[in-house]
């Protein structure tokens, strides 16, 4: 069907269950692209001539993407086949581009996943796998890439077979572990919030339909497929080929043509293994394997094949046209017998019509990601909670009526130049007066900008010339307090049918439909939800497999030009998913982007099309963390300790009314991998966004004594506060029970009780309240209580009464329901005081108003360390300021706190506010403690998978040893002469490292880095040779080998603008001449 038929069927209201959103994914040069070429091709629109077809490749229209061979964003094209109306989006398969892969299966509905029949599982199939799961989406298989296994590694067809399931092996192995992660968090929930009830059976009862595999070919969602040469198969094609020949229905062949099965031509039996004898072939390699190979060793011989090849065409009864059979090259016969025998794009998208969901059926499945349940508070109004509610089912149900709320979401927003917008409307009218987004630049230079949404209607039907209304995030309508910050209203100026590189204007789109909305460019900056009402939740936001890594600061080569520069980061920011723009604290304009090449990608749209001038770039900025080296066997021995030993830093207060005594200790790498991974989470907690968990300092009781407490399964299923608290309370049984200390109960209950109690404790988190670092509660004897006369005494002031503790309160605790509330009272420090009751309450006062002094210290500290200014990381603080009261020289009478409004009569500080004070002495008392405690950095590090063959591993190893990579993993593919290998790469030296390791294999390996994780450097910033052993080894210090850390440290530094402590000449020796030239 034409372009035009497309656009009529969308305006005439096409029924959603005859829609299909579905996106390929896969690891890079799959064959993504290509295959989308065959499917554009068979489908009969015109766009692309069957003979292009892997060739051109129709979605990348971009100079980079045509250049490079790769994707880099997800683009969308409709295509009708058979009365279905597909929207095909094909999505990069690059780690760099892994944003617009989470772009494109939120839009979709199902998806094809291509795997190399060759190279097998790489890292990033795991990884759109995993986003497949996230967004619940219906996957289908599609081996790729098949032919390689006659013509490059010269396969038998039982071999084949052999490796073929492997590969689906693996592929359910994964999905298989995503749904085994599933069913034991489900179980936990269950079991953490029924008790010993019979819901527990029933909930265990939902999870035993994920038994099978999710991958069967005799189910019909696996394909086999040579994308290049145009052709592909289901196992059900041959069955109903075989069906009449063998006299069986298809439907036993079906399941007969995959696994163990093998037919007996003597009884025309099909049976199994030990039946069969040992030089029986499975029906699969019989049936389907050997006749391909046949075909494609009879194209290869040339003319001595040829008999075969007209036997298969006359067989088949296909047409090809004799100049086709008659081409000298072999591989052009290949591909004509093999794409008309077999075609590729009939097979895909009839898989994709029979296996994978209409809107209507995908949308009730994904309903509790698309718009997950909302804290509902119990004053709402009933109204507005049965509208909410009519929005919800209207989503679940895809309703396209005209009647149903407009409900779309945005998942990107994507630029194209303002001269490639059709000039004609829907109805084919001429547009005179279109209304255009500009971008930089002169009106007639071609460099104005048009940014369109990239947007799925889910529910109702969107207008040409209505009006919606954008909602973020944060939006919520049942919030009391004005919403006007969180809500915009725009109106659709206009609708396109998206056509891979062309658009196609629509009137209208019904729900089920994916389309490009123009006119909100100045609402949007990344995604939103549209909705024609107010009483709407906004969509979940989208998961991303890794954040910006890389950064770079940008300056424009001519000063003049900062305006320009500031612009078109502003339009770089909104029509990439994935950049982060933002200004350092030195002024620099700063870029994050994925990868190397994602930055290279995003430096020459700014070049060209958003700014339009010459930029100059820095190197690339890193980003480490500060922490401590652990002191015991575990993080939970120096815990223990801190009630015991005396190692603190002290600092007072310039006027001598407060003195601090910090301690801190490392904290679990578990529980430091937990609060960086939930910070999103802990966000939300802290501004309301989600209610208080249900208490559990109970249950954190019981649980140590192996009791459960009672409550709702789904309640404890659903609530996402409560799962924050089992994975802090999982992760201390983590490090708890590990190493030889699981042979040691007692002490196992002993450490396991000393970690609930920090989890019990917490103040604050940091930095910016919501980082890995954590304040403990101070109490009474966790650093002493002695200091009247070590400190707090200036100009030879006495005291009567002892100092007051500013106690503070667990409000991170109390939030996550983790803290007893009730019995945080007894934290309090009540002193024997001399003094009367009015000036001892006036302390108290001033001391509880000094509480957001210390935690603002904290979060100061935390935010930038004493080694390089950077974040710190995994660090728990114990922060006690002791305040002492102060007389008044003026006059005998009692002195009242600054923080007590009532009677404030002290006279003005010399040394300024005392709350600045004391911030102060807490943030430089925290960081002392650091430098006390043997700082270590911490950096940043890459899971890197290269794959090269035997005779470059030399060079590969070399390049990875000079990248101070760590090997993990190495191994031979099977029936291949690669070799993959899994390392950890630093961050730090991965610039410029794909290129390197292309030149030192001629281009045979090339490496995927993903962001893994971070990691303690275990060198010494400080290190000097100082025992005897050390001395022994390295003499002066003149043959230590370099300090990695140290080096970083000061590269850091200098970039700051920090001072550095870089000697000249190190080991200077003096200089003799030798010979006296007048």
């Amino acid at each position: 069907m034409a372009i035009s038929g497309l656009m009529a069927e969308m305006e005439g209201g096409l029924i959603p269950r005859k829609i299909r959103n579905i996106c390929i994914l896969a690891h890079v040069d799959h064959g993504k692209t290509t295959l989308a070429d065959h499917l554009i091709a068979g489908a009969g629109s015109g766009l692309l001539h069957p003979k292009q077809a892997g060739k051109l490749r129709f979605m990348d229209y971009l100079d980079d993407e045509q250049q490079r061979a790769i994707t880099m964003k997800s683009s969308s094209v409709a295509l009708q086949f058979k009365g279905y109306l597909i929207n095909l989006i094909d999505s990069p398969g690059h780690i760099d581009f892994c944003g617009e892969v989470s772009t494109a299966a939120r839009l979709s509905d199902g998806a094809f996943i291509l795997v190399d029949a060759v190279e097998g599982v790489h890292i990033q199939t795991h990884a759109v796998l995993r986003q497949a799961w996230i967004e619940k989406v219906t996957p289908c298989l599609v081996l790729n890439k098949i032919d390689r296994l006659i013509t490059e590694l010269k396969l038998t067809p039982m071999e084949a077979y052999t490796r073929l399931q492997n590969i689906v092996h693996d592929v359910n192995n994964i999905i298989s572990a995503y749904q085994s992660e599933k069913y034991l968090s489900d179980v936990d929930s269950i079991i953490a919030g029924a008790g010993e009830s019979p819901e527990i059976e029933e909930g265990l009862d939902t999870q035993e339909g994920g038994d099978e595999d999710a991958f069967q070919p005799q189910k019909g969602n696996v394909a086999f497929a040579c994308a290049l040469d145009g052709w592909g198969f289901c196992i059900d094609q041959f069955a109903d080929l075989y069906a009449a020949k063998l006299g069986a229905s298809s439907t036993v062949l079906k399941k007969a043509l995959w696994g163990n099965h093998y037919f007996i031509p003597k009884t025309k039996m099909i049976v199994g293994k030990k039946a069969a004898g040992s030089k029986a072939k499975p029906m699969f390699v019989q049936f389907i394997l050997e006749p391909l190979w046949q075909v494609y060793e009879s194209a290869l011989e040339g003319n001595q094949g040829r008999g075969m090849l007209e036997k298969v065409i006359k067989s088949m009864n296909l047409t090809i046209p004799p100049r086709d059979l008659q081409h000298k090259d072999p591989k052009v016969v290949l591909q004509a017998v093999m794409s008309r025998w077999l075609p590729l794009a009939s097979t895909i998208l009839s898989m994709s019509i029979q296996c994978l969901p209409d809107p209507v059926s995908a949308q009730s499945s994904r309903i509790a990601r698309l718009l997950p349940g909302k804290e509902v508070l119990t004053d709402a109004d009933d109204d507005v909670l049965l509208e909410l509610d009519h929005v919800r089912r209207a989503v679940e149900t895809c309703d396209s009526s005209t009647s149903a709320p407009s409900i779309a979401f945005v998942s990107k927003m994507f630029a194209i130049p303002v001269n490639m917008l059709p000039h004609k409307g829907p109805g084919g009218e001429i547009l005179n007066n279109l209304v255009e987004e500009l971008g930089v630049g002169e009106i007639d230079a071609g460099h104005q900008e048009c940014f369109l949404a990239f947007a799925r209607v889910f529910s109702g039907v969107i207008s040409t010339g209505q009006k919606l209304l954008v909602l973020s995030s944060a939006y919520n309508s049942l919030k009391k307090e004005p919403q006007h910050k969180h809500v915009q209203e725009a109106k659709v100026q206009a609708l396109y049918l998206m056509m891979g590189r062309g658009l196609e204007p629509v009137a209208t789109a019904s729900a089920g439909n994916v389309v490009a909305i123009r006119g909100l460019g100045q609402h949007i900056l990344k995604s939103a939800t549209l909705s024609s009402t107010p009483y709407c939740w906004p969509f979940a936001s989208m998961t991303y497999q890794a954040g910006p890594i890389l950064r770079v600061a940008i300056e424009p080569s001519k000063p003049a030009d900062m305006a320009a520069l500031r612009k078109g980061l502003q339009l770089l920011n909104r029509a990439d998913p994935f950049v982060e723009v933002s200004v350092s604290s030195r002024g620099e304009q700063v870029l994050a982007a994925a990868g190397e090449v994602h930055l290279e990608r995003c430096i020459k749209d700014l070049r060209e099309r958003f700014a339009c001038v010459d930029l100059e770039v820095s190197p690339p900025i890193v980003s480490y963390r500060e922490t401590i080296e652990a002191e015991g066997a575990t993080s939970v021995d120096s815990y223990k300790n801190v009630s015991t030993t005396a190692d603190f830093v002290e600092k007072n207060t310039p006027n001598g009314r407060c003195t601090v005594r910090v301690q801190v200790i490392k904290l679990p790498s578990a529980l430091t991998k937990v609060l960086d991974e939930n910070v999103e989470l802990f966000q939300d907690i802290l501004d309301g966004k989600l209610g208080h968990g249900k208490t559990a300092s109970v249950s954190l009781k019981k649980e140590s004594k192996g009791d459960q407490t009672t409550g709702g399964a789904g309640e404890t299923q659903e609530d996402p506060i409560l799962m924050l608290q089992k994975r802090m309370i999982d992760a201390a049984d983590t490090e708890t029970y590990d190493g030889n200390q699981g042979f040691d109960k007692k002490r196992g209950k002993e450490d396991r009780k000393s970690l609930l109690n920090l989890l019990q404790r917490i103040w604050a988190l940091g930095p910016r309240h919501v980082g890995p670092n954590i304040l403990l509660l101070p109490t009474s004897n966790t650093l002493g209580v002695s200091v009247k006369i070590s400190g707090g005494i200036l100009n030879d002031d006495t005291f009567d009464m002892e100092p007051v503790l500013v106690c503070g309160f667990p409000q991170i605790s109390e939030k996550l329901g983790l803290a007893d509330v009730s019995s945080e009272k007894s934290n309090e420090v009540t002193s024997n005081v001399n003094g009367n009751k009015q000036e001892l309450d006036s302390l108290y006062a001033e001391a509880k108003g000094l509480e957001s002094s210390v935690v603002s210290g904290y979060q100061l500290a935390t935010a930038a360390g004493p080694l390089c200014d950077e974040p710190m990381w995994g660090l728990a603080f114990i922060v006690e300021a002791y305040i002492f009261p102060v007389r008044s020289k003026s006059s005998d009478s009692d002195y009242v706190g600054e923080n007590d409004n009532k009677n404030s009569t002290h006279l003005p500080d010399q040394y300024g506010p005392f709350s600045g004070q004391v911030m102060t002495a807490v943030k430089d008392a925290c960081r002392s403690a650091i430098l006390s405690k043997r700082p270590r950095l911490v950096e940043a590090m890459y899971f890197c998978e290269v794959s090269a063959p035997t005779e470059y591993l030399g060079p590969m190893y070399a390049v990875l040893a000079r990248r101070r990579a760590r090997i993990l993993k190495e191994e031979m593919r099977e029936g291949s002469a690669l070799f993959t290998v899994h390392a950890y790469v630093p961050v730090a030296e991965s610039f410029g490292f794909a290129d390197e390791l292309r030149r030192w294999t001629s281009g045979a390996a090339s490496p995927q880095l993903l962001l893994s994780h971070w990691e303690e450097l275990p060198q010494d910033p400080f290190f000097v040779p100082k025992t005897e052993e050390e001395l022994e080894e390295y003499g002066d210090g003149s043959s230590v080998p370099t300090n990695i850390a140290r080096k970083m440290i000061d590269t850091v530094r200098r970039r700051k603008g920090l001072p550095v402590e870089d000697k000249v000449v190190q080991h200077a020796t003096k200089q003799r001449t030798l010979a006296r030239k007048v």
